[in-house]
Formats: structure tokens, C-alpha cells, sequence
């Protein structure tokens, strides 16, 4: 049961009783369908902690997940400010919300499969990830994992210590530009020792709680 309500009879649905939902990864913001619901459908939500929408081609209930396993545990459920669609937060099991396979529905361009945006630092480790999947001579990134802990490592104290002076420097930009390289240093530490930046999110969320 999600402890939280939503007001269903202030929903603004279609004339077919409907209102869509737009499903998002409550940590890195990656937005992963869209489906529809209706005032039913949310109550069954909101009462199991899963999401359930309606099928507008078979006129019928269906809990995403139910028969692959990859079922969405709600985290939160907005609305925008015409109480017209609604944005579902969630955490995707499996990490795979699309019936194709992909981890989002949206992951079209140009008629070729490119994943969607998360937020900025999930798309920085993305491409450290590749880096060190697929070395190349004249990438910096890969020369740090070449360099394995030593190198690493000691790139994190030295931007550590940029951080501490840019700040003692009262230097805004300074502290914008060495913070950036720190996350950097750091996203690459955890992608050598094969530790997800999910992991990571997951928590900040504990702690925020």
C-alpha cells in the first residue's frame, strides 16, 4: 500500500474515462513509457504499490510486469497543473520497461536504437562505462583504468584538494570546475570496481529518507 493519496475525482480524464501516464526511474530520471490510465486503475495502484493501466485494445486491466517479472514499485504519482496526465515515479525490477526488451519504450532516433537521456551524471558514467569496455589509445578515460587504483585514486585527492582550495578562494566558477572533475575522478573509481551509480543513488535516496 503506498502511503500517499491522490485526489481521483479532481483527475481530469478523457471522454473515455482515461488520463495518461507518463512512468519515469525515480533515481536517474529516465523516463521509461507511457501508458494509460484510468480512476480504477490508479486506485489498484495505489492500493498495491504497482503499476496497473488500462488497455484501451483489449478493455482490460493489466499490472505492468506481471507476466515478465519486470514489475514497476510506485514510488510516487503527480499530476501536472491541468490535473490532466500524470507522472508516475518508479523503481523498474529488471531494469526493462519495454515488452522489446530495451530498458525504455522511448529509444528510437532516426529509426535507430539509441538509449534515452537520464540525468547528467548517469550520461557522464555511461560513457566512462564504454571507456573502459572499449579502450581506445588517445582516450584519457581509458588511460586511468589502464592505470588502475594508483592512477585513479590519486586523481581523486588531488581534485579533492582543487575542490578545498577553490572553495577556500571564494572562486564560485573555481568551485563548479573542480567539483565537476571530482565527480568525474570518482564515477570512474566506482566503474573500475564495478559498482553501478544506481547503487549509489540508492543511497543518497536511504539517507534522504
Amino acid at each position: 500500500m503506498i502511503h500517499f493519496e491522490i485526489p481521483l475525482d479532481q483527475i481530469v480524464y478523457d471522454e473515455r474515462g482515461l488520463v495518461p501516464a507518463i512512468v519515469q526511474d525515480y533515481l536517474d530520471g529516465t523516463v521509461l513509457m507511457m501508458a494509460w490510465m484510468n480512476r480504477d486503475s490508479i486506485q489498484k495502484t495505489l492500493e498495491t504499490g504497482q503499476t496497473w493501466f488500462w488497455s484501451r485494445s483489449r478493455q482490460e486491466f493489466w499490472n505492468k510486469g506481471a507476466t515478465s517479472g519486470h514489475v514497476q514499485k510506485v514510488q510516487s504519482i503527480r499530476y501536472d497543473c491541468d490535473s490532466d496526465a500524470l507522472l508516475v515515479t518508479v523503481e523498474q525490477i529488471g531494469d526493462i520497461a519495454c515488452h522489446t526488451g530495451e530498458r525504455s519504450c522511448f529509444h528510437q532516433v532516426n529509426g535507430q536504437k539509441i538509449a534515452p537521456p537520464a540525468d547528467t551524471l548517469s550520461q557522464v558514467f555511461a560513457v566512462i562505462c564504454d571507456r573502459k569496455a572499449n579502450p581506445t589509445p588517445d582516450s584519457y578515460t581509458s588511460k586511468l583504468f589502464e592505470g588502475g587504483d594508483n592512477k585513479i585514486l590519486k586523481k581523486i585527492g588531488e581534485e579533492g584538494a582543487e575542490v578545498v582550495m577553490a572553495c577556500k578562494d571564494k572562486d564560485p566558477d573555481g568551485i563548479a570546475g573542480e567539483v565537476a572533475d571530482l565527480f568525474f575522478h570518482t564515477l570512474v573509481a566506482i566503474a573500475h570496481h564495478d559498482v553501478d551509480i544506481k547503487q549509489v543513488y540508492k543511497k543518497l535516496q536511504e539517507r534522504r529518507r
